[in-house]
């Protein structure tokens, strides 16, 4: 063979790699635009025909008006605070238990309304339905609130419930008393109004869940266990309507979480001998530890986009959002890895996309000229729903990757089950029609909570649970929870009132209806 020959053939070889890779970009192109131009996952149930039924509406007056934001006002001046894992606040958390009673005299009066106090501060209601063989649901929500000190920065004193240009301050007012109050103003409504349910619910109101709910929402769930119930769904507080946050997305959005990040506590020490300052060693326990703790923080979890619910939160806002990111969040088959390097810059949205680590305490020293015998750290992780607390652990030591660090889990949890979102999941459209109904302008999606609820105590009862609260936050918002000048619009609150208003009479329908898509086959 000429070697004039041999180029050429190597060079028809060429050619033929370049046209096929270049055919193959023009297909995974070609089918991107499609998906791009014709993905909107939000279609479906909305077309339907849903099941008609004759829900009584809610026109609040001035009276009615004045009435439910003093309520409200009183329910945040109630400083129902849980202090640690062994102290709360008991007097208020008893206040709270009579101000209840005086704010809704329908709902502990009614006969369809069965109320019972349950590890003497949380409340469970049963309301008893027409027709016993629709499986009931639940609404969660929580009374007690996290410490909060005037001195910190706030605007208004904490518990004071001032009201400033339309918005009331205080602890409490979004997380999580704005439920509490919306939850119960809106039963007590549709009672007077004479509603009684096709569907009976349960509202449970926990006392602890800043602490993790082991007395209230543990023994709410023990309760309901003894008697056999099962529930269709439960609904409890969550994610929110952001409007303003979310870079590039066009509109507010509403997330309703399927799922919980899991957690775990692992504690990092190091022994060794005491010793003088004067006639250090080459490495104390201080250095060792300093070592491994910046070993974890220089080697993040591994990414994780795109193996739980935050995949489908970004198909579902796709549609949303403008060119090129509309093409990339279309696409997240193609673009995924490309997308999760882009949310892990910043700590809010790297959240999403893998177990996060943070050294939270680091303990050690005893006296200025002692060299310490004892270094401690602890490690705090938010676990991904594509991981587990063994694999975390696995991680962290091979991370550390010293003998003499010992590594052990003090405590933790697995993430929770991740709930349905089709076409046939109840509980979740029932909460996306009732946003659509009251906020046209909203795109709803699927979400994941990386903080965690009373809800994760529910799992036994029902494969179903979904973390949701129509609170609008806007730019800075998500700061005031937990943080200073926590606050909701007066103009909020009714909307979470007329909010669980409807949604308790849309969980009255038998069913759920087809998806246009079946019924319209194009």
């Amino acid at each position: 063979m000429t070697e004039s020959g041999s180029k050429l053939r190597i060079f028809k070889f060429l050619k033929i790699i370049i046209s096929s890779l270049l055919i193959t970009v023009l297909l995974l192109f070609t089918i991107a635009a499609i998906r791009t131009l014709s993905l909107d996952v939000n279609a479906g149930l909305q077309l339907a025909h849903w099941e008609k039924t004759n829900n009584k509406s809610l026109v609040i007056d001035h009276h009615q008006r004045e009435e439910l934001l003093a309520n409200f006002k009183e329910a945040i001046r109630i400083p129902t605070v849980s202090f640690s894992n062994t102290e709360s606040n008991t007097t208020a958390l008893h206040e709270f238990d009579r101000f209840l009673r005086k704010a809704f005299p329908t709902v502990f009066s009614s006969s369809l309304v069965h109320h019972e106090l349950v590890a003497n501060y949380s409340h469970l209601f049963w309301v008893k339905g027409s027709q016993p063989e629709l499986v009931p649901y639940m609404l969660l929500a929580h009374i007690d609130v996290v410490p909060a000190s005037e001195s910190d920065g706030w605007e208004a004193p904490p518990f004071s419930a001032k009201e400033i240009d339309g918005f009331i301050y205080g602890r409490g007012t979004i997380d999580d008393k704005n439920s509490v109050m919306g939850i119960l103003q809106a039963l007590e409504y549709l009672l007077l109004k004479g509603y009684a349910p096709r569907r009976g619910f349960y509202i449970g109101l926990g006392h602890d869940e800043e602490i993790s709910g082991l007395n209230g929402a543990m023994n709410i769930v023990r309760i309901l266990k003894q008697r056999g119930v099962q529930l269709l769904f439960v609904m409890d507080e969550g994610l929110t309507i952001s409007d303003g946050i979310i870079p590039g997305l066009e509109g507010p959005a509403a997330l309703i979480g399927l799922s919980e990040k899991g957690q775990a506590v692992i504690k990092l020490s190091v022994s060794v001998a005491p010793g003088h300052s004067s006639m250090p060693p080459r490495e104390t326990s201080i250095g060792i530890l300093a070592t491994a703790v910046k070993r974890l923080e220089d080697n993040p979890m591994p990414r994780l986009f795109g193996y739980g619910p935050e995949g489908d939160t970004f198909e579902h806002l796709a549609h949303k959002f403008s060119l090129p990111l509309k093409f990339i969040m279309s696409n997240l088959w193609l673009f995924s890895p490309l997308l999760s390097r882009i949310l892990e810059r910043k700590p809010v949205s790297n959240a999403f996309v893998r177990t996060t680590t943070a050294v939270t305490f680091f303990n050690a020293g005893v006296k200025i000229n002692v060299i310490p015998s004892l270094a401690e750290a602890y490690v705090n992780l938010r676990i991904h729903s594509a991981q587990s607390v063994q694999e975390v652990l696995d991680i962290i030591k091979d991370t550390v990757g010293d003998q003499r660090v010992k590594v052990e889990l003090v405590d933790g949890f697995d993430p929770l089950p991740i709930s349905g979102a089709d076409d046939k999941a109840f509980g979740f459209q029932i909460i996306k029609k009732t946003v659509l109904d009251l906020f046209p302008t909203v795109t709803v999606a699927p979400g994941i909570c990386i903080g965690n609820t009373d809800s994760r105590h529910f799992v036994d009862l029902t494969k179903n649970i979904y973390r949701f609260s129509p609170a609008w936050f806007k730019p800075g918002d998500p700061e005031r929870f937990h943080g200073i000048n926590e606050r909701i619009s007066t103009k909020n609150y009714e909307e979470m009132i007329v909010f669980y208003f409807n949604l308790i009479q849309n969980c009255d329908i038998r069913k759920l209806p087809e998806p246009h898509s079946s019924v319209h086959e194009l």
